[in-house]
C-alpha cells in the first residue's frame, strides 16, 4: 500500500462490525435445512421490535437468546417465517419480530428481558453482540417494508430461510437491501468541515454525508454532497472505513477529502450552518469542554473520522 505524506492508515474497530456468526449462506436455500433448525431443540432465537432489540436483564451485556416459540408468528405470511441468522457454534440462531407476534407470545418474551434502543445497544453491548444486533434490526427493518412486490404488487412470499422473498404474479426474487451512504472528514489548512441540521442538540456539528446516487461512483458521490451542502469543492478523495448502520439499513463508507479553502454557507436545506473548526475546537469537542461544539455519539463513524483527523492532524495541510 502507498502511504501519502499527512494520511495515516489505521485498523479502525467500530460499533455494529465484527459480527462472527456463519451466515449459512449455502445452507439456508434448503428448506429442509432450515426446518429442521426451526424443530431443533437447540436453536435458539434473538428478538427485536421496531423500537430496538430485546437485552438479557441484568448486567450479562448480551441479547437475550430464547427458545424458539412453537405459536411463533409473522405478519402477511401465509407460510411459516423462519428468519434464520446463521450459525453461532454450530446451533442456528433464527431473528423473531416482536411486533408480529401474538399478545402471550410478546408477553413471555418481554418479561425475559427489556427492549434497548439500537444505539444504546451499541452502547452497552460488547463488540460483537453489536454487531449481531445490527444485522438482526438491518434484516427484520428489511422484512417490515419489503411485503409487496414493486412491479406488480402481490404479496411476497418468504424464501431462503428470510434472505429473499419472491413474488407469485411476476416471479421476481427480491433480496435485503442495503443503501450506501457516504461520510466525509473535510480538511483544509488544519481546520475541519462540520455542518449541523436544525434538529440536533445546541451545539452539534458532525461531518458531511449523503446517499449515493444512480449512475455515481463513490468518489463523485463524496465531490457532489460537499458541494450541495456546503458550497466548497473537495479534492482527493480517500476512503478510510465503513460501518453498518441500520436506521434503517444503511452501510456508512468513510472518506477523507481535501480542500482548496472557501467560505462555506449552506446551500440545500439540509443543513442549518456549516463551517471549518480548528483542532483546538475539535480536541475541545472530543474532550467533552467545547464551548461551541457537541461532537456525534462514539459508536459512530462521523466520530470515528473526527477523532482520526485530530490524533493524525499534526503536519497536515489543505
Amino acid at each position: 500500500m502507498v502511504r501519502r505524506r499527512g494520511w495515516r492508515n489505521v485498523s479502525p474497530v467500530l460499533t455494529f462490525s465484527g459480527m462472527g456468526l456463519d451466515r449459512a449462506a449455502a445452507e439456508r436455500l434448503d428448506p429442509l435445512w432450515v426446518e429442521r433448525h426451526l424443530e431443533d431443540p437447540a436453536s435458539r432465537a434473538v428478538v427485536a421490535s421496531a423500537e430496538g432489540v430485546l437485552v438479557a436483564n441484568g448486567a450479562s451485556g448480551s441479547l437475550l437468546r430464547v427458545p424458539l416459540p412453537s405459536d411463533l408468528a409473522a405478519p402477511g405470511a401465509a407460510e411459516p417465517w423462519p428468519v434464520i441468522l446463521g450459525l453461532d457454534d454450530g446451533a442456528a440462531l433464527f431473528a423473531i419480530d416482536l411486533d408480529a407476534q401474538p399478545p402471550e407470545v410478546r408477553r413471555r418474551l418481554d418479561e425475559q428481558g427489556r427492549i434497548a434502543t439500537l444505539r444504546e445497544a451499541g452502547r452497552m453491548l460488547p463488540r460483537r453482540e453489536a454487531a449481531l444486533a445490527a444485522y438482526l434490526v438491518a434484516l427484520l427493518n428489511w422484512h417490515r417494508c419489503h411485503r409487496f412486490c414493486p412491479g406488480c404488487g402481490a404479496a411476497l412470499r418468504v424464501s431462503d430461510g428470510g434472505f429473499s422473498r419472491i413474488c407469485p404474479g411476476c416471479g421476481t426474487q427480491h433480496f435485503p437491501r442495503t443503501d450506501p451512504a457516504v461520510i466525509v472528514l473535510v480538511e483544509h489548512d488544519g481546520r475541519a468541515l462540520l455542518g449541523r441540521q436544525a434538529g440536533w442538540p445546541p451545539g452539534q456539528y458532525s461531518v458531511l454525508a449523503g446517499f449515493v446516487g444512480p449512475g455515481e461512483s463513490l468518489e463523485e458521490a463524496v465531490i457532489r454532497e460537499v458541494r450541495e451542502e456546503s458550497g466548497i469543492t473537495v479534492r482527493d478523495p480517500r476512503f478510510v472505513t465503513s460501518q453498518p448502520w441500520p436506521f434503517p439499513q444503511q452501510v456508512m463508507l468513510g472518506f477523507e477529502a481535501r480542500a482548496d479553502g472557501g467560505a462555506p454557507a449552506p446551500q440545500d436545506g439540509e443543513l442549518e450552518d456549516v463551517r471549518w473548526f480548528t483542532r483546538e475546537e475539535v480536541g475541545a469537542g472530543l474532550a467533552g469542554q467545547g464551548a461551541d461544539l457537541v461532537l456525534p455519539p462514539g459508536i459512530s463513524i462521523s466520530y470515528f473520522l473526527v477523532e482520526r483527523w485530530f490524533r493524525g492532524g499534526a503536519g497536515r495541510s489543505g
